[in-house]
């Protein structure tokens, strides 16, 4: 059961980053699941960029694999805190955020 009053850890790299021979954005999902969190979505961007300021986009005619790949993990700040090291060591750019978040429902479960 999630506390209602969770962090939210999110993870912006590029499609591209690899860790160990695998995309990054796999292993960290890995991981993360190994460590227990209560969730984590890996969205694909677009189009984006970031501190370059080069734009990446998924039009056809420009096709890139330099898109941005968001990781969001939501859990208790403690699980969250755990987390981050295990993040920074895995990534070797990118940005990390966290922010908190008031959790009403989780799967079919009504958060009070």
């Amino acid at each position: 059961m999630l506390p209602k009053n969770c962090k939210i850890l999110k993870v912006y790299i590029r499609e591209d980053a690899v860790y160990q021979g695998h995309s990054l954005y796999h292993a960290l999902t890995q991981r993360l699941a190994e460590m227990g969190m209560a969730g984590v979505t890996v969205t694909r961007g677009i189009e984006g960029f970031g501190r370059e300021k080069r734009i990446s986009s998924s039009r056809i005619l420009d096709l890139s694999f330099h898109l941005p790949i968001i990781i969001e993990i939501i859990d208790s700040p403690e699980k969250i805190a755990e987390a981050i090291p295990e993040i920074r060591e895995m990534m070797e750019e990118g940005l990390l955020m966290t922010a908190d978040v008031e959790v009403l429902k989780y799967g079919k479960e009504e958060i009070v």
